[in-house]
């Protein structure tokens, strides 16, 4: 594997990490009411040489990206525009890198009790590293509107949920069968479980709130979306697809209804909740109908940007495909009138110019 190939695995394990594999996003498509959270996710490879780090951070706030950090330049770096110009503040940045250097020592040694409990030993006799291993963890917090908290603290091996932290009762949750060695080793380790739990419970919403405060006018902003409903006509079914566009913050709800009511399950397919490249979301939801039942179905929006629930259906598209139809006629009437027109002056010009010549050869003769 080339440092080419080692850079597409690093991309698929964030993607992993922060989208599905350890299981802390929300669900695509239906957010909760407004909350705000703070979520590192960590990574790194047994093997250095195939263009994998052998350890790196990531911090966000609201899924927007606002610090990195990495094991060859132990420094971290600010990534957000709300946090450029005040890096420098020592109440926030210097214990924040401080934190991530120690993160970076506790993730190699809890990388190295992974692999060793899993028994994939990392050094053969002629310290040649074996097969490389890959290792993800998401930690952080979210914060609610009625200022409840919630924390997650998940690790990934290779790619699958490995083992969950459960503040509430200071134990660990295995995911896999060969992660139960590491989950009674951590256990006996009770002064560790209490000093995850301090953090996920004050210390990381204490952060979070700074972080916020240092982000007003950008991570409180409130974009709505803007609204479209286009179909696909297959030869037994119909396809109608809402696309919500430009929102923020991520968390929406987008349902289709039918007749009123909420549309069947088994008939509708969401989307995730993409971001765009200017800070904004979007995201998509279709269902499946017999042709002709369009008029029934009804997309209905909900977001913390719209004064009121946001609907759309498939006429309200129709009707600007109808304006154009229109349009159109016109113009081809247009073109057509223009050649008749064109056509009988022709005419009238060699009807003119038949009559000037037997003119001339009446009077010549």
């Amino acid at each position: 594997m080339g440092p080419r190939a080692g850079r597409t695995l690093l991309r698929v394990l964030r993607a992993l990490a922060v989208l599905g594999v350890l299981g802390v996003r929300t669900a695509a498509a239906q957010g909760p009411a407004r909350s705000h959270s703070l979520r590192y996710l960590f990574m790194g490879a047994s093997k250095p040489d195939l263009g994998l780090p052998l350890f790196e951070a990531l911090g966000y706030v609201d899924d927007q990206l606002f610090v990195s950090y990495d094991h060859e330049s132990r420094r971290a770096e600010p990534r957000a525009p709300w946090l450029w110009g005040r890096a420098a503040s020592p109440p926030l940045w210097l214990p924040l890198s401080q934190s991530l250097k120690g993160w970076d020592h506790m993730f190699t040694v809890d990388f190295g009790t992974i692999m060793d409990n899993c028994n994939q030993v990392s050094v053969t006799k002629l310290g040649v590293l074996q097969e490389s291993h890959t290792l993800q963890v998401v930690l952080g917090c979210e914060v609610r509107e009625d200022n409840s908290t919630r924390g997650f603290w998940k690790y990934g091996y290779d790619g699958k949920d490995h083992l969950e932290f459960c503040p509430e009762t200071l134990d660990w949750k295995a995911a896999e069968p060969r992660a139960q060695a590491t989950k009674l080793e951590w256990e006996v380790n009770t002064i560790r479980a209490k000093q995850n739990r301090a953090y996920l419970e004050r210390e990381c919403p204490e952060q979070l709130q700074r972080l916020l405060e240092l982000g007003t006018g950008l991570l409180d902003r409130q974009v709505p979306p803007s609204v479209k409903v286009t179909r696909h006509v297959a030869s037994a079914v119909t396809i109608l697809r809402c696309q919500a566009l430009s929102f923020y913050p991520q968390n929406i709800t987008v349902r289709w209804l039918k007749d009123k009511q909420p549309a069947d399950a088994k008939d509708v397919e969401l989307g995730d909740v993409l971001p765009n490249g200017d800070g904004t979301y979007q995201v998509w939801v279709t269902v499946a109908m017999p042709p002709g039942e369009e008029h029934r179905y009804t997309c209905h929006v909900t977001h913390p940007g719209l004064e009121r629930p946001l609907t759309a259906t498939w006429e309200s598209s129709l009707s600007s495909s109808l304006v154009t139809a229109v349009i159109s006629g016109i113009a081809i009437c247009a073109i057509i009138l223009l050649v008749g027109i064109l056509f009988r002056i022709l005419r009238k010009r060699q009807a003119f110019r038949g009559a000037t010549q037997e003119y001339m050869l009446a009077d010549l003769a």
